[in-house]
């Protein structure tokens, strides 16, 4: 879950056993789990503020486990083990300790966390009496409560004086952070830039795999470059697209390189955790990203009937969650007018379908679902060169450039004065926002108004 906030999960499944043995998997309510191990770790006759702070401890462990995707990333289908060698205590089926069970309803929402980091703190626990370790003495926290101290004060006793206990808002249903489709070369959004991150970081310490100059969610040749060496370090096939195996393996050595789950973590911080994408887009959003995200909803509400047109604005307004509601509709989703992830990936792939079939066009193409900017060689680098040449014919502001296939300099100082004079992002890359922009130019200047791309004829037109 390192992609998203701290939540509580509404369930967790348990591992009755070894990680590697034949045990059964056993999914509960979250809040069953905490009882049932701080019932099997702690004594029911110990202090109340001893308690308490073996609770806190107990459930940021658990916490961190599924934020981490400890067991997940490394493909294992469930959340944690049962066993004390590598987890917590838990027996499955036990009675449970009334007075810990109603401190469990009180505390189950809160937990660690180190400050300035973000993750759940990876809490290490001993007993204090069989086992001794770097982190919290459970019956040494006896001694600590009877001295008068609170439970903060023993837990900064083990942990050290900058560790904050913080509240969880949520409660939901728990998700792996896979996107549920692979990311490739085109893409662009909050699982893209995420990938680019953990990749930076995770070539600190594996330096042959390159670093990516612009984490900014948009997958590019470089992208693809350094997950292709990243699967060639990691032996996976080498493809340089992020399918669930190649996700699940960053993650993995992402969490293993910060120590995420150590006592001494380097600590995920807030700024490894803004993206220029959001997680949702509603109504009241205004943007690129919602630009963006209504070029693809609008090319499919030309081919689908069964999807409202709209126009492309930046404006996350009523008609744009019309048109979402109708395209959940479609595709069987709940119709919320949210574009969640979910909704994102199905229009995603409807759009890369009527890509896929779409013939070229007289006047220009749909967008090519390829980011080009500075360094690219390709076809459709060629063809957007033609089309600026074509609108510079018309617009002085704007420079001619050979139609060369390469994305240097001149191209991108072409781009960057068109995206200035239609009141763009001049950043100098085309993604579909831009791309739209210029193809509509081009358009309606050779062909006419009204003959965008995905308003060709032939093809179902309300």
């Amino acid at each position: 879950m390192l992609t998203g906030e701290v939540f509580i999960p509404e369930t967790i499944t348990v591992h009755l056993g070894l990680p590697d043995s034949d045990a059964a998997n056993v999914t509960i309510p979250y809040l069953s789990y905490l009882k049932n191990s701080a019932c099997s770790e702690i004594y029911p006759t110990w202090p109340e503020n001893s308690l308490r702070a073996n609770i806190y401890v107990i459930n940021t462990y658990a916490l961190n486990r599924i934020y981490t995707e400890w067991y997940r990333s490394r493909g294992y289908p469930f959340d944690i083990t049962s066993t004390t060698q590598y987890d917590q205590a838990f027996v499955y089926g036990r009675e449970l300790f009334e007075n810990i069970s109603e401190l469990c309803e009180e505390l189950f929402r809160s937990y660690i966390r180190r400050q300035g980091s973000y993750e759940p703190l990876f809490s290490a626990f001993c007993d204090g009496s069989r086992t001794t370790c770097a982190g919290l003495s459970q019956w040494g926290t006896v001694g600590l409560a009877n001295q008068g101290m609170i439970p903060y004060e023993i837990l900064q006793y083990y942990y050290g004086s900058n560790i904050d206990i913080v509240r969880a808002e949520e409660i939901r249903s728990p998700a792996p952070s896979y996107p549920g489709m692979p990311l490739e070369s085109g893409m662009a959004g909050r699982d893209v830039q995420t990938i680019q991150i953990q990749l930076n970081r995770i070539a600190r310490n594996f330096p042959a795999i390159p670093k990516i100059p612009e984490a900014d969610g948009v997958f590019d040749a470089q992208t693809a470059a350094a997950v292709r060496v990243f699967q060639s370090v990691f032996d996976l096939p080498q493809t340089g697209i992020v399918n669930e195996p190649t996700w699940n393996r960053i993650s993995f050595i992402y969490v293993s390189v910060k120590r995420l789950s150590e006592l001494d973590s380097e600590g995920l911080s807030y700024g490894e955790l803004q993206r220029s994408f959001p997680n949702v887009l509603r109504e009241g959003d205004y943007g690129d990203a919602v630009r963006a995200f209504q070029y693809y909803l609008a090319v499919i509400g030309a081919y689908y009937q069964s999807v409202l047109p709209l126009r492309i604005s930046g404006d996350y307004n009523a008609e744009t969650a019309a048109s979402v509601r109708s395209f959940q509709q479609t595709y069987g989703l709940p119709q919320t007018g949210i574009a969640d992830r979910r909704t994102w990936n199905d229009i995603y792939r409807a759009y890369v379908g009527i890509l896929a079939s779409n013939p070229p066009q007289e006047c220009a193409r749909l967008y090519p679902n390829e980011v080009l900017r500075e360094g690219v060689t390709s076809e459709n680098v060629r063809r957007l060169q033609q089309y600026l040449t074509f609108i510079a014919q018309y617009d002085d502001n704007i420079r001619p450039v050979s139609d060369t296939g390469y994305f240097g300099p001149l191209t991108k100082a072409a781009v960057q004065a068109f995206q200035r004079e239609y009141g763009l992002t001049a950043n100098g890359q085309v993604g579909p926002v831009t791309w739209d922009a210029i193809t509509g130019v081009y358009s309606e200047m050779k062909c006419g108004a009204g003959k965008r791309p995905y308003q060709a004829p032939g093809y179902i037109i309300r």
